[in-house]
This record gives C-alpha cells, structure tokens and sequence, in this order.
C-alpha cells in the first residue's frame, strides 16, 4: 500500500518547494490578470524539478545536464505559444519570461540547489513587483513599450 503513493525517485521537500515557489510567481501573475497564474506556475517549476531529478536518478551524472537541454529547448516552444501579435503590438512577451524562469526554477529544485531555487523566486518577484510599481509611478516609462502603430506605420514598415 506504501508504495501506491511514493512517490521515489523524488523527493517530498523538492516537490513542496517547486509549488511554494511556484505559487508565490503565479500568485503575482494571477493578481495582475495575468496569463501563467497560479496553477500553471506550479506545474512548470515541478515538471521541470521532476525530470531533471529522474534524469539524475536513472542515468549517469550527465544524464540531468542532458535533459536540462531539452527542457529549455521545450520550454522554448511553451513559451513562444504564449506571445501574441496583436495589430503590430507583441503581447506575453514576460509571460513567456515567466515559464523560463519557472523552468530555470524547477531545474535547480531537480539538482538539489534548494537555495539557489528560492533566492532567484525572490529575485524574480522583486523584478516583477518592482517594475511594475516604477510603472505605475512614472507613466513615462510606459510610452513605447505599449506603442499601438497607426495602420500606415505598419504598412510602410513592411
């Protein structure tokens, strides 16, 4: 019965810390109604803990750097699925960040590097919450990043 729910090769603390980091930068995209909330936080950080900590269990030591190149290269893909354009304007362009950083997350979660994996969660709220505030503060910081282009500027751009 014990073996229904183990869930070895992982282990508990790797798990419980992927989805407490996970959860405090879906929480900040969520609060903002942004896309990569909460749930989709989570599950990034620990599916990339989750394969680089079986890649490191069941092959060689080199097996983790291994699959830490094909996780960035798939995350890749994700992340390039969550940017639009829209009218000539690139939209989720920091959601995609988002599921890097998360992956980067999870990644060292996977090595073991628990530290290394809370202090750069820390570090990306403090970019997120920081920028945004200078943003609200300092509405110049705004003007260009969010340009919409009037139809004739995208046509004689092409």
């Amino acid at each position: 019965m014990n073996q229904i729910f183990s869930i070895e090769p992982l282990k508990i603390e790797a798990c419980i810390i992927a989805i407490f980091c996970g959860f405090l930068i879906g929480l900040e995209r969520q609060w903002w109604g942004k896309p990569a909330g909460i749930r989709t936080s989570i599950l990034v950080c620990m599916g990339a803990s989750a394969f680089i900590a079986l890649a490191n269990y069941y092959q060689d030591e080199m097996g983790g750097v291994r699959v830490l190149g094909s996780l960035i290269t798939g995350v890749g893909f994700l992340g390039a699925g969550m940017m639009l354009s829209k009218e000539g304007i690139v939209q989720g362009v920091t959601s995609a960040a988002i599921i890097w950083i998360l992956a980067a997350i999870g990644s060292l979660i996977g090595f073991g590097n628990y530290q290394a994996a809370l202090s750069l969660t820390f570090l990306t709220l403090i970019t997120l919450i920081g920028v945004n505030l200078l943003e609200r503060a300092f509405k110049g910081l705004r003007i260009g990043v969010h340009k919409i282009l009037k139809s004739d500027e995208i046509e004689s751009n092409e």
